[in-house]
């Protein structure tokens, strides 16, 4: 195995692993830091760790039931008609579920900022405890979303690299450890610039509802869904990721301008 794991294929199919398994958990580390930013301060820190471990030890869990995961995408119920065709599996229903989970919360979350900006810390403290239970548990429910996601997609990187599927496995749970140390040395330093900033948390929050409407389409588009003879395709992820990194390069310039007027 370790030959293996040496090997130049395994480093760079490693390095490219950590690297995606990191950018597809930027989006996990943004809403581990607004349901974080929720609780008082001496919690945060804490919610924002325990989700991230959390992450981890799914992503490792689900990494043994990767058959168990392919066999996900196997469609259970076909329903044809004259204007709708589908194929539902259970990966599709877990990520529609997860795209209207996201849009709910993210939604809800923006009109709470909107009509009551200063409804806040004051109505936390009064529910600390039961704030960090229900925000891990959130937390947890939109990690299992992602995980799902972000094993396929491991899944389907290292398909074929070794005969030995147990090779391949330890390469993904490595690939999975270390990007989560990763996104724990800086999941904290995002959330406190993210709740110093409100527009960057209202900026997070579209990012998911953007996140949730791309999960909802690959749902539909793992479905095979068909709308009057017309199949839905699926969004591809470097348009979601322009689209992220254009808009924080805008507000990035926004913010080096405010910063400017200030010391003037």
């Amino acid at each position: 195995m370790l030959d293996f794991l040496l090997s130049s294929d395994a480093i760079l199919a490693l390095l490219t692993l950590t690297f995606l398994e990191i950018i597809l958990g930027i989006d996990n580390i943004v809403f581990i830091s607004i349901a974080a930013n929720k609780l008082p301060e001496h919690q945060r820190n804490k919610a924002t760790n325990v989700g991230l471990v959390l992450a981890m030890v799914q992503r490792v869990v689900l990494l043994f039931f990767v058959s168990f995961l392919i066999g996900l995408s196997e469609p259970f119920y076909t329903h044809e008609s004259n204007w709708l065709s589908v194929a539902l599996s259970w990966q599709a229903i877990i990520l529609f579920a997860g795209g209207l989970f996201l849009i709910y919360k993210s939604t809800s979350e923006i009109r709470e900022k909107v009509e009551f900006p200063s409804h806040g810390e004051d109505s936390l403290k009064s529910k600390a405890f039961k704030s960090l239970s229900h925000a891990i548990t959130q937390i947890l429910i939109i990690d299992f979303i992602f995980s799902v996601d972000s094993i396929l997609t491991a899944v389907g990187m290292t398909n074929g690299l070794h005969p030995n599927t147990d090779y391949t496995l330890v390469l993904m749970i490595i690939a999975v450890v270390i990007s989560i140390i990763v996104m724990i040395a800086f999941a904290n330093p995002i959330r406190k610039f993210i709740d110093r900033n409100p527009s960057m948390q209202i900026l997070g929050l579209a990012f998911l509802i953007l996140i949730g409407f791309m999960l909802i389409t690959e749902a539909a588009h793992l479905s095979h869904t068909e709308f009057f003879g017309k199949s839905v395709g699926a969004i591809p992820k470097g348009y979601l990721y322009f689209a992220i990194a254009f808009s924080l390069f805008v507000e990035f310039l926004n913010f080096k301008i405010k910063k400017k007027k200030v010391k003037a």
